[in-house]
């Protein structure tokens, strides 16, 4: 029998939670380990998916066994391509890279609470369409969820100046790092870079030392 799979439109709570819980994992590497060795976990983890995926993508009977075991999490998109975890991995070594401590921790909980939930409320309750299956419902959800995350982290770093106003504006960054597609990258991988950009260049502005 042929196995199926959750399309990108299906709400597919298990995989939502699943992807929360796995970026909350990297956030506790990124704390609780100090630069570089945090890195060098981040390499460890990213070199055994990229050659499970790679392995998985060359070999149709591994692949079809390894579906097999990963299909409550799987989309029918990542069957015969990387999955979703590759991209999340590769992109936060880019960012532990180049920004700062502060701005990856940040970006990564945008990405581990504001895109599951912002998917979730879009397919949902999204009835106001603004490309493809995004929504401003979506949208507007993410924007909300990555204001208070970043009022609650400036709160916690006393950061008192402007802090109503950066936070607006670093929830609409990451609602549109959310929402704005960039070919056909994953979004696993374009949100952290397109929000740690963005809160680069806002704490800048904003004189915001962390």
């Amino acid at each position: 029998m042929e196995m199926t799979f959750k399309k990108k439109s299906d709400l597919h709570v298990l995989r939502k939670v699943w992807h929360a819980g796995g970026v909350l994992c990297l956030v506790f590497i990124w704390l609780f380990f100090e630069f570089p060795t945090s890195v060098f976990v981040f390499a460890v983890c990213w070199i055994l998916f990229v050659t499970g995926d790679v392995v998985r993508l060359k070999n149709s009977k591994y692949n079809k066994i390894l579906n097999g075991w990963l299909k409550p999490i799987l989309r029918t998109n990542e069957v015969n391509k990387f999955a979703g975890t590759t991209y999340l991995l590769s992109s936060v070594i880019f960012i532990s890279l180049l920004f700062s401590h502060q701005i990856v921790t940040l970006s990564l909980l945008f990405l581990a609470f504001a895109d599951p939930i912002a998917s979730f409320v879009g397919i949902k309750w999204g009835r106001h369409k603004i490309f493809g299956h995004k929504s401003y419902e979506g949208f507007f959800a993410a924007f909300i969820i990555c204001a208070l995350l970043t009022y609650e982290f400036l709160t916690y770093y006393q950061v008192t100046s402007s802090r109503i106003v950066v936070s607006i504006i670093a929830g609409l960054c990451g609602a549109l790092a959310e929402l704005i597609p960039l070919g056909k990258m994953d979004d696993n991988f374009t949100m952290p870079i397109l929000s740690s950009i963005c809160l680069y260049f806002l704490f800048i502005f904003f004189n915001i030392q962390l």
